[in-house]
């Protein structure tokens, strides 16, 4: 028998008006991949926080055992002190730093009065290898994208001499291959002998990668399932995160009436906005109708959001050509978000926690934000009227919390999404772009999300859906462009649209054809 690397039991944790965990009992075998699953707001991240010292001992009740020891953690230092080593979804790296000054941030290698940049850079380079990343350790975070500096948390994780390594959602932003080459890095870890624990939404990753699988519903542990053979059946564990069986992920749209084009944009190119050299949207050409919800689907680094962005109110980059065009009329939107607003066109980001909301404040100022204007009286916001809007898009969108003055940052990520989304239905678009709407966020919250989409498309909006879930794009779209290296390499209908095909068109750009 396995011996038991972590025993975590009967831990309750409360926060104010709420109990996020109810007596929950986790087991962690020695030399395993151990899946926690749930919906948003099950407790997940929550009872993970509590394993790292994130939330203190003495904040909740019950014991962490650890390789035989009950320890008491304080602080994060506690927990790694023990090899105990949590990678967060939102990556904790300094952007204008390099690799290696990431990676020992707050654990410098020498003495006290100096760094000994030569040891630190070389045992950089060191762990860089073993995730399989060539580049060297001088280089800044920012020149790489975002799948290499998932790699780079966990090469610091490694330098910090992880035994037990948690993954909270670590392919939310990676693309499906390298979302592939992540979970086969892990198993290439347990081969070596390491313990993780892994959290994700991505039910498919669950059923490759893991050993076991921990089920938590409304703070409590529902059960464990036995992964070994690999023989999951994905239905299986949606059943165990909702509470009953969830026949079909996406929504049918009913009676689709697409109209005239809306939005189109002609030859729109754009440059990076630090290095002006690199062009980041190259020629790119397209329209979305009344109606209409147009998927784009590219691998990481294609230019998708880049041209999201650039769209609504010139909010990113440099543009050098190219033309804008609502209701067949051109525009120039002046390099003002406040301008595209005025055209009534919304960007839901990609980034919710950074970007799109002020976690600091209350649902109500939230949902507003866009759209204060329709608020004021002699610049004075009605705050009753505030107060309403925002009961209004909680009741329509079904956002989960006992009140819309409740702080943004305490929601889950669905429903922090659904208040994201409640922000731009209350400026009232005609053109809404939607940048990974559904990232890290559970099955459920999933649909919920896709039935929104659907009414805005029903009520005549015009939907850009930019996804890095290509099931998600096929189900969810009336056509997909493709974009691949900057630029549009592909468009279809849905109805001949196919993961093979897509992929072929993008790997047929990428070599020429």
């Amino acid at each position: 028998m396995a011996k038991i690397l972590l025993e975590m039991k009967n831990i309750t944790k409360t926060f104010p008006g709420v109990k996020a965990l109810d007596n929950v009992n986790f087991q962690v075998e020695e030399g395993e991949i151990h899946a926690l699953v749930g919906e948003n707001g099950a407790g997940k991240s929550t009872l993970m926080n509590v394993l790292s010292g994130i939330y203190p001992f003495g904040t909740y009740e019950g014991d962490i055992i650890y390789n035989g020891e009950v320890c008491k953690f304080n602080t994060i230092k506690d927990s790694e002190s023990k090899g105990i080593v949590i990678i967060h979804q939102e990556l904790a790296l300094v952007p204008e730093m390099s690799i290696g000054e990431n990676m020992y941030l707050g654990n410098e290698r020498g003495r006290k009065a100096a760094i000994d940049w030569n040891t630190t850079y070389a045992e950089a380079d060191k762990y860089l290898k073993m995730v399989g990343l060539s580049e060297s350790s001088k280089v800044r975070v920012k020149e790489i994208g975002t799948g290499k500096q998932q790699l780079v948390e966990i090469a610091k994780a490694l330098a910090k001499n992880a035994k037990l390594l948690i993954l909270d959602e670590p392919t939310s932003s990676l693309n499906e291959e390298d979302s592939r080459a992540l979970l086969d890095l892990m198993l290439g870890f347990k081969k070596q002998g390491m313990t993780m624990i892994i959290i994700t939404h991505k039910l498919n990753e669950v059923a490759y990668v893991a050993d076991k699988i921990t089920v938590v519903r409304d703070g409590a542990t529902i059960e464990t399932i036995d992964n070994t053979n690999r023989d999951i059946d994905e239905d299986r564990i949606i059943k165990g995160m909702v509470g009953r069986e969830l026949t079909n992920r996406f929504p049918k749209r009913e009676g689709v009436q697409i109209g005239e084009v809306n939005l189109e944009v002609e030859h729109w190119t754009v440059r990076h906005p630090l290095y002006p050299e690199r062009i980041v949207v190259n020629d790119v050409s397209l329209n979305v109708r009344k109606g209409e919800v147009v998927g784009i689907y590219g691998l990481m680094g294609a230019g998708r959001t880049e041209l999201a962005m650039s769209i609504f109110g010139q909010s990113y980059g440099i543009l050098e050509g190219g033309t804008l065009k609502i209701d067949g009329k051109p525009v120039t939107l002046k390099k003002s978000t406040t301008d595209a607003i005025k055209h009534k066109i919304a960007y839901v980001t990609e980034d919710r926690k950074g970007n799109g909301l002020i976690l600091s404040q209350s649902i109500k100022i939230n949902t507003s934000l866009a759209n204060l204007d329709s608020l004021a009286n002699h610049m004075v916001i009605d705050k009753d009227r505030e107060y309403q809007v925002a009961e209004e898009y909680r009741d329509k969108l079904k956002t989960k919390t006992p009140s819309v003055e409740q702080l943004v940052g305490n929601l889950s990520g669905g429903n922090q999404q659904k208040v994201l989304l409640a922000k731009w239905m209350f400026a009232e678009p005609d053109v809404l772009i939607l940048d990974e709407p559904t990232r890290g966020i559970d099955v459920g919250a999933k649909y919920e999300i896709y039935c929104i989409i659907n009414d805005l498309a029903a009520a005549g909006k015009s939907v850009i859906m930019i996804s890095s879930e290509l099931p998600e794009v096929l189900a969810m779209s009336d056509r997909i462009y493709i974009m691949n290296a900057s630029r549009i390499v592909g468009e279809m209908p849905a109805s001949e649209a196919t993961q093979e095909n897509i992929m072929a068109t993008i790997l047929r750009s990428g070599r020429g054809d």
